[in-house]
């Protein structure tokens, strides 16, 4: 008998950069609570990525950006369980407008811009593969939590 097929959450995360600055979320839920991460979210069923990533931003930091205007810079599969495996598309927003609020306080402590050589060290794992992948120009996957 095979095993079951794997159905992992698919995750979008927006790299917003403002020069050398990066916007990043402080989580306020139960998971990674008080540590860092850029803006995402799960894509919804029936959803285009750059859509879904579009979405997420602007439900949770007012930012508007076109879908055409995120450009995909770092994916990673993160096992995060036995049962649980996600795959998170790091997206850059290339163009947007708008100054980033915090539109969702029930599930974020802060939104802080960080200059990039300067990023907060308790930035979640999974979250930081992907934007260290893209900061460093890495491989265009990163597989987290498998070893």
């Amino acid at each position: 008998m095979s095993p079951t097929p794997a159905a992992p959450v698919i995750d979008t995360h927006v790299i917003l950069r403002d020069g050398d600055m990066i916007l990043l979320s402080q989580r306020g839920g139960p998971y990674g609570h008080g540590r860092w991460h850029a803006p995402s979210g799960k894509l919804d069923q029936g959803e285009p990525l750059t859509a879904g990533a579009a979405r997420e931003l602007r439900e949770e930091t007012g930012v508007k950006v076109d879908p055409e205007h995120l450009r995909l810079v770092h994916t990673v599969h993160h096992k995060q369980s036995e049962q649980v495996e996600r795959i998170g598309l790091f997206f850059l927003a290339t163009e947007w407008e708008g100054k980033p609020e915090n539109r969702e306080p029930e599930k974020c402590l802060a939104l802080t811009w960080f200059p990039v050589d300067a990023l907060p060290e308790d930035i979640i794992e999974y979250p930081a593969a992907g934007l260290y992948g893209y900061l460093k120009g890495a491989e265009a996957l990163t597989q987290h939590g498998w070893a």
